[in-house]
């Protein structure tokens, strides 16, 4: 207990004599007992009235919008909310909230959308940045951080693997680097793929864009091109990576479709730019694909933009519409059997599918939240 204060105590003294007057004494006086007593109460009322102003506020109702469209682009914002500016323990306990499976040796997420993987130029948050703390968070403050055992891009959502040790985290990048996952993809395109169902098999190259805005692109880079009606071998670039791809419409509408895709080689956005310039129906909310000579806002019909609620001018806030579906993984260390790995769509996804007229399958689990 710490000792008590000492205070100056004034006492009036009266004196016979001319001499009288009055004397100053030091008295012990506990002035740390009523003082020290308050803050606590002080600290505690504190507490108190700012747990009630958070209350206050959660419970507070959104600003009521009453344009459609300021409604629309409200809720685009609020399923898209950026999680690269918030502490690093927050985003590792928002992602801790999305585990899909874990075991002894997997821990398997569901990405949210807006998040790199990696760092870089820019970046001032990314998944890598908080795999200790999400191990912690998981298993303890003694646990040894996560691994990343693949990568996906920024804007695209779903079934991201963790290994729990190095070795296991090079055991599951073997077996992306020799295709042995079965990976499965869902997204909305403008447009309807014809035919319904089949393979795209063309290389793709990055190339640097020229023009106002100069940048690079990955792009086709196809081997064969038809010539008077025949088909004649091109020479390939020697930057060009084979790129297959599998594809096949769930559901579809007049202007727009509901696709599973499967990747069967892994090179950088190749969904996107064999959707876009192989099949010519690219992905919703793909403003870098979209438009070969330009980076700008996709454009969209006037019935998809009537669908969806939103103006051209407002086409920027449209998330893309990409989504790691599922990872079949083989057999691995102790276990014998293969390990099926299903994410949930975000619900910016599922609205947008109901907006759009396209269902989903009939025994999907995602069809509770449109």
């Amino acid at each position: 207990m710490a000792a008590p204060s000492w205070g100056v105590l004034r006492l009036r003294v009266r004196g016979s004599g001319r001499g009288g007057g009055s004397l100053l004494c030091l008295v012990p006086k506990p002035f740390c007992t009523a003082a020290a007593a308050s803050k606590p109460l002080d600290a505690q009322r504190l507490a108190e009235k700012l747990r009630a102003q958070k209350q206050e506020q959660k419970a507070k109702k959104e600003p009521e919008l009453k344009n459609p469209v300021q409604r629309r682009v409200h809720e685009l914002v609020r399923f898209t909310q950026q999680l690269q500016r918030v502490h690093p323990n927050v985003l590792a306990k928002a992602l801790s909230r999305g585990i899909v499976h874990q075991d002894k040796d997997l821990v398997v997420i569901n990405k949210p959308y807006g998040l790199p993987v990696h760092g870089g130029p820019g970046v001032q948050l990314c998944i890598s940045d908080v795999l200790p703390i999400l191990a912690k968070v998981l298993h303890g403050h003694k646990a040894e951080p996560l691994h990343l055992c693949h990568r996906l891009d920024k804007e695209t959502t779903g079934v991201m693997v963790l290994a729990r040790n190095k070795e296991v985290a090079h055991q599951v990048q073997e077996l992306f680097r020799t295709r042995q996952v079965v990976k499965k993809y869902w997204a909305i395109t403008v447009r309807v793929p014809v035919p319904s169902a089949g393979v795209v098999d063309i290389p793709i190259v990055e190339k640097e864009v020229q023009g106002q805005q100069q940048h690079h692109k990955m792009t086709l880079s196809p081997s064969y091109r038809m010539d008077n009606g025949k088909m004649v071998r091109m020479r390939t670039s020697r930057s060009a990576h084979v790129a297959v791809t599998q594809y096949q419409v769930l559901s579809s509408t007049v202007s727009s479709a509901l696709l599973e895709l499967h990747p069967v080689t892994g090179v950088k956005h190749q969904l996107r730019v064999h959707l876009s310039f192989g099949l010519d129906c690219p992905i919703l909310g793909d403003h870098k694909y979209s438009d070969w000579n330009k980076l700008a806002p996709q454009k969209l019909s006037a019935g998809t933009l009537r669908k969806l609620g939103l103006p051209q001018s407002k086409a920027r806030h449209l998330p893309l519409h990409l989504h790691a579906r599922q990872l079949v993984l083989p057999a691995l260390g102790s276990r014998n059997e293969e390990l099926s790995l299903v994410c949930r769509l975000p619900r910016y996804f599922v609205r947008s599918v109901s907006r759009l007229g396209l269902e989903l399958p009939s025994q999907d689990p995602d069809k509770q939240q449109s």
